[in-house]
């Protein structure tokens, strides 16, 4: 299933250079400017606290936007860049790239996890310790994986899942060249402190 890519809404900026950024700034906007793909890069607004509140949902150079302006076709873009203020430290400037739908880019993807009835560590008490909730990978622009999954069926307690162990969306691949943990299957606590003093006896 592919992931949905989220909106992003902007408005044309009139005039460019400084007087015109500084303007947009004092109108309550952060000037911006969209490049590549083959086109002309275009100067944009968007409303401040708009973009105030997408960046605090974190991973905002990490996501794929579909950037909507009145009276423009929609374009698949990655931020590449926000500029920010030195004291303030809030934005001042951002910087769009545009991406074609054959364009490899890297991203976080979530992990789910499936099959938990079937894990018999997990059916013993043990507890399923999640490392890492998502992934960067690098993907497809026009085709953007939902999710990875993870199958529990058969694990045991003491179960390292590796990402190495997933079988990936085809045309992904980890953005990290080694064999790293995703999960474990933990002894409940009760199990482990008693295996301890069995053996520090």
């Amino acid at each position: 299933m592919a992931r949905e890519i989220p909106d992003l809404e902007a408005q044309v900026r009139t005039g460019t250079g400084k007087g015109a950024a500084r303007q947009a700034r004092r109108e309550g906007y952060v000037p911006g400017i969209v490049y590549g793909g083959g086109k002309e890069p275009a100067p944009v607004n968007l409303k401040y606290n708009y973009l105030l509140k997408r960046l605090r949902q974190g991973r905002f150079l990490q996501t794929l936007f579909n950037l909507k302006v009145e009276g423009q076709p929609d374009a698949h873009v990655i931020c590449r860049g926000v500029q920010r203020d030195v004291v303030k430290d809030l934005p001042t400037h951002v910087d769009f790239l545009r991406i074609s739908d054959d364009s490899r880019i890297e991203l976080f993807i979530h992990v789910t996890f499936i099959n938990h009835e079937a894990s018999p560590g997990l059916k013993r008490g043990g507890t399923l310790t999640v490392v890492r909730p998502e992934v960067e990978l690098e993907v497809t622009a026009g085709d953007i994986p939902d999710h990875i999954t993870v199958d529990l069926t058969g694990k045991v307690i003491g179960d390292v899942i590796h990402i190495g162990d997933v079988v990936l969306p085809e045309g992904t691949r980890p953005t990290i060249n080694r064999n790293f943990v995703i999960a474990n299957v933990a002894a409940p606590a009760g199990l482990a402190a008693a295996e301890e003093a069995e053996a520090t006896a």
